[in-house]
This record gives structure tokens, sequence and C-alpha cells, in this order.
């Protein structure tokens, strides 16, 4: 194809992070940073990975919802706000004719092994194996729920790439010691080894055919 672009936004909370005197807030109804995705013909999104973060690597120092500033709140029900503040923007702005919405379900973590039936793991380590069948024994993130409900607000088109269950049976796929620094540590959020992203972009494929 000819003249395709592409834009990497990394924005990884989608509604707007703003240094002020007292720091970086945080601000869970704004979007002031959508202004980019405008006229553009296929948006893919996707948060959650960092709304969990804490000290050191947590891009923000407050939060501002409903006026006020705040030190912190429930990330889930922060995650929830922040879900509705973009969905208020694609309503606003998307022309369904025009552009195409995708969602990026959730990507899961695996550092409890009682969730995949093994109660000793405190980490993905040493897995080598995905799980069978097609049934997570640990059940979806709650993440996952308030996606959905979020998405079901919107009522312009806006397809989920429903990623999370079938990446949750590849507990195998993180093992961080073939990822950049090598046996620095153990990370079982992101995906060190092939199979799991290429997944999902087949899956992505087969939506733009």
């Amino acid at each position: 194809m000819h003249g395709v672009k592409v834009m990497l936004d990394r924005n990884v909370y989608l509604v707007d992070t703003v240094r002020e005197q007292i720091g970086r807030v945080l601000k869970l109804e704004s979007i002031e940073g959508g202004k980019l995705w405008k006229g553009i013909n296929t948006l893919i999104f996707n948060t959650w990975h960092w709304w969990n973060r804490r000290g050191p690597s947590q891009p923000w120092d407050f939060i501002e919802v409903g006026g006020k500033i705040i030190k912190d709140m429930d990330r889930m029900l922060a995650f929830e706000k922040a879900l509705t503040t973009w969905g208020q923007w694609v309503d606003t702005n998307v022309d369904p004719a025009k552009t195409r919405v995708f969602f990026q379900g959730i990507s899961p973590s695996h550092y409890n092994g009682t969730d995949w039936g093994e109660p000793r793991a405190r980490t993905c380590e040493g897995q080598k194996e995905p799980l069978l069948g097609s049934t997570y024994p640990g059940g979806l993130p709650p993440a996952v729920g308030v996606l959905k409900t979020a998405l079901r607000k919107i009522t312009k088109p806006v397809t989920l790439l429903d990623i999370t269950n079938l990446s949750l049976l590849r507990k195998d796929g993180h093992p961080s010691i073939y990822g950049l620094g090598g046996r620095t540590g153990m990370d079982c959020s992101h995906w060190c080894l092939c199979g799991v992203p290429d997944t999902w972009n087949e899956i992505l494929y087969n939506f733009l055919l």
C-alpha cells in the first residue's frame, strides 16, 4: 500500500498528565491530548498496564478528579473514570464513516501461581508450556469487566480486540531473561517471547481485511 502513515502516541493513561507547580497531575476528566487523534482513519487504543504503577515508576504525583486534587485513589475507579472520559471523546469526535476505532483489551500478568494451579509459583519463572484448554482457572482480571462496561456506554462503534483470555493461557510467554537486560529480574507482565503479541496482531489484521 502507498501513502500509509503509522503514528504511536505514547499516552499510557489516554487522559492528560500535566506538569503543574505542585507536580505532575493526572487529570481523569481531561483529554486535550486527543487532538492528535482527530482525522485518523484507524485508531487503536490501549491502557491499563500502567494504572497500578507505584513508587519511582509512577509517572504522576497527584490526581485531579471532580474538580479536586488528591494524592491517590482506588486505581480501578481511576481507570473507570479515565475510560469514561475517553469514551466521551470518541462519541464527540469520531465520524464512523471516516474512522474505525479499536480498543486492545487487557494484557494480563502472571505473578501468582495459584491462579493457574501452581500455588508454589510466585512468578512466571521456569514456565515452559501454556495452559491447556480454553479456560483460565483464576478467571479474568477485574479490569476486563470495567473496560467492557465502559465500552457499552459508547454510542459510536468501537471494536474490542479481546485478547485477555488467550493471553492468560500463555503463562510461559513472559520470561524476561530473553528481553532487554537479561537476568536482571523477573518481568511477568511484558511478553518477552514471540507468539502472544503476534496473535494480537493477527486478530487485528483480520478485522482490517
